[in-house]
């Protein structure tokens, strides 16, 4: 059962078509989705067909929450703000977002994420119109190189996990889709929203992409967004932890898929050793050692991650 949650609404004052092409969606926890208000209006502030609706999932900071009304309420693009009082989860505030969409089409950003063109919102306008997908999803970069040393590693996580060609996502097919930078056709929303079962941060978006690339047509598209949102090591190592229930839900709704990555085998291999969660002190030294060779550190947070996901099975 959804949870009865206060939301206050804010608005810019450029007007909107009646039936816009496409309503891009960012939901916000804590991260300033300003940057992205404003990198969005300089390409969509000519445009009538296309509405930007942001929602903070109850951040709870009136600092940010100031910063943002005004950067809503100043946009020359058609913009909405919904702001929530309490924290509800990723598939709760993306589904709440949704119901408030007015194209047939939708377009998931994450805050932290910017437009790598001035032609971004065009491009998906553009392959919409031809009407040869139901699902598109383009892709994503990250920046070159963090000028924080504490948010490198998630840098180069990001870079060999998620940065993948187009090709290669054409080949992957559903298992590299994700939310960050995704658009959908809302009747396929309907059928199948995000399943409000996973709560925090972790595989939500995988569990979707795995249900609805079986019902309708997903395309993979050269439109990336680029990542500048980078965690902290800490955060990082915090997320993992934490995300152990999500993945034993999604390893119980999609079990052949699951079962077909490599984090499957390592769990079930680490499931069987005795006392294993006593080396994440060391795991955990590895990854916050800032000198070593970053290969070394994400193998070490890998396999914390792992162990954490091993002991969610017991």
């Amino acid at each position: 059962m959804n949870p009865i949650v206060d939301i206050k609404q804010f608005a810019s004052l450029a007007k909107l078509s009646a039936k816009p092409s496409l309503s891009i969606l960012v939901p916000y926890y804590h991260d300033n989705p300003v940057p992205l208000i404003q990198a969005l209006a300089q390409e969509c502030s000519e445009r009538t067909d296309v509405e930007i609706l942001i929602y903070d999932d109850g951040s709870g900071d009136p600092g940010l929450s100031c910063d943002v009304i005004a950067a809503v309420k100043n946009s020359a693009a058609r913009v909405r703000l919904y702001i929530a009082e309490q924290n509800c989860g990723r598939s709760f505030a993306r589904n709440q977002l949704f119901s408030r969409a007015k194209s047939d089409w939708v377009l998931f950003l994450d805050a932290d994420m910017r437009p790598e063109t001035d032609h971004f919102v065009t491009d998906y306008v553009d392959l919409i119109a031809r009407d040869n997908a139901d699902i598109i999803f383009g892709g994503f970069k990250v920046i070159a190189k963090s000028d924080d040393p504490d948010r490198e590693l998630h840098r180069a996580l990001s870079e060999v996990s998620d940065c993948l060609t187009l090709e290669q996502r054409r080949i992957a097919g559903p298992q590299y889709v994700c939310s960050s930078n995704l658009a959908v056709r809302k009747s396929v929303m309907i059928a199948e929203p995000f399943d409000p079962d996973f709560s925090g941060w972790g595989w939500e978006d995988s569990e979707w992409a795995a249900r609805v690339s079986k019902k309708f047509c997903l395309l993979h598209a050269d439109i990336p967004a680029l990542h500048v949102g980078l965690e902290t090591t800490e955060t990082l190592l915090s997320r993992f932890q934490s995300s152990g229930p999500n993945y034993l839900l999604f390893t119980h709704k999609h079990p052949d898929l699951a079962q077909a990555l490599p984090l499957y085998r390592i769990v079930q291999k680490l499931r069987k050793v005795p006392g294993q969660k006593f080396g994440r002190p060391l795991l955990r030294a590895i990854v916050k050692l800032r000198f070593a060779p970053v290969k070394i550190r994400l193998i070490a947070l890998k396999l914390w991650r792992a162990s954490w996901y091993a002991e969610t099975f017991a």
